[in-house]
């Protein structure tokens, strides 16, 4: 434990020191402002806590539905915005316009997506095989970023598959271009999310990175998890993302691994039942009840995980249509239930891997700068 705890001073990006060294990663249709706000609640307010991807185009248009999106909480501080686009130049006005507005202190960029409609275009996992390319678009993004000192960080993978590693170059590019930090997600686009995240490969680019901060992300499930990553790896923060799907209260036991202090125990089912009705009426606040009724149902799973809930009464949590609804189900579970040990494990999207959908001659030349045609005409929630 000590070599993690040793790391928890240690990571500054920009001017933000994040403590403890945990960062919640973003989640397309996931990581809005109620999500966020309720890891926040269970964390460290000085922990980093990443909104759902934004599309850069969308940001350059101020498409209504995006900015909505991009909503923070009065208090959150730093504000963490994630940007997707594949064009340098529509990346650097987004930033600039981001910047310009203050709508973000921090700015990272998606570089992990394995998503066909996001790939196809070469953007997401597929982008950082174009070494030209990438280096062009973390040389923009960090000049329109710099004025405002607002840091630019970027979160990829091993590469696109077996045969087409690009962590390496894609860190080594990063640094020497400006970036605060990268991020490594320790599988192919291949993967998806299949199988294991290769933590080797997280340390290796903390070798070749040495400069700025190198950041783990793949199979953190729970506090001894990411104890483990950090000794194992030497990476100077971890980066959750499906661990804590119905398990916000999650950022509550890594901060504690990470700073030494008694790990809490998990809560039972009462308390869970609380959190998600807390997560209800967050996503009221900011959506109005019936859509938020229609987003915290893909959650329900998550947060009943492993527990004595009859399927009968799971069906009606996960079609429920009203705040009253929901109070009154959760009135029916059974408060004493303790949070079951199996539900510690894996949680989210798993899937099989596959082939990676890439635009047509996007292998032939990894130096090859051209940005794809149509790349940027993805609108948010990607």
């Amino acid at each position: 434990m000590t070599t993690a705890v040793e790391t928890r001073t240690t990571l500054r990006i920009g001017p933000y020191q994040v403590d403890p060294p945990v960062v919640l990663a973003p989640m397309a249709g996931i990581t809005n402002v109620a999500f966020r706000t309720l890891c926040r609640e269970f964390g460290s307010a000085t922990s980093l806590y990443v909104c759902e991807m934004i599309t850069a185009r969308a940001v350059v248009e101020r498409n209504e539905k995006t900015l909505h999106m991009m909503a923070f909480g009065p208090g959150e501080r730093p504000r963490s915005m994630q940007l997707y686009g594949v064009d340098p130049k529509t990346l650097g006005e987004a930033v600039r316009i981001v910047v310009g507005e203050g709508w973000a202190d921090h700015i990272d960029v998606n570089l992990g997506c394995p998503v066909p409609k996001v790939t196809r275009l070469g953007g997401g996992a597929a982008l950082p095989y174009k070494r030209r390319l990438f280096q062009q678009i973390v040389r923009t993004m960090v000049a329109a970023a710099e004025p405002a000192g607002v840091p630019v960080t970027f979160k990829f993978r091993i590469g696109i598959d077996d045969d087409h590693h690009t962590y390496l170059d894609t860190g080594r590019i990063a640094e020497a271009e400006g970036a605060a930090a990268v991020a490594l997600h320790a599988r192919t686009a291949a993967q998806r999310y299949s199988g294991s995240a290769d933590w080797s490969a997280i340390a290796r680019l903390k070798e070749a990175v040495t400069t700025i901060p190198v950041l783990g992300n793949g199979d953190i499930f729970s506090a001894a998890d990411a104890l483990t990553m950090v000794a194992e790896t030497g990476c100077d923060g971890v980066v959750v993302g499906r661990g804590c799907l119905g398990r916000p209260w999650l950022f509550a036991e890594l901060s504690a691994a990470l700073r030494g202090e008694p790990i809490p125990v998990a809560p039972a089912l009462g308390r869970v039942g609380e959190i998600l009705y807390r997560h209800a009426v967050l996503l009221s606040d900011h959506d109005g009840e019936d859509k938020a009724m229609r987003d915290i149902r893909k959650h329900m799973a998550w947060y009943l995980m492993g527990f004595p809930v009859g399927s009968d009464l799971r069906r009606r949590f996960a079609t429920v249509t009203g705040l009253a609804e929901l109070q009154d189900l959760i009135g029916l579970l059974d408060p004493t239930a303790p949070f079951p040990a199996d539900a510690e494990g894996p949680r989210g999207r798993q899937g099989s891997p596959g082939k990676v959908v890439l635009p047509e001659g996007w292998l032939d030349d990894p130096e090859d700068a051209t940005v794809p045609t149509a790349a940027d005409v993805m609108h948010s929630g990607g």
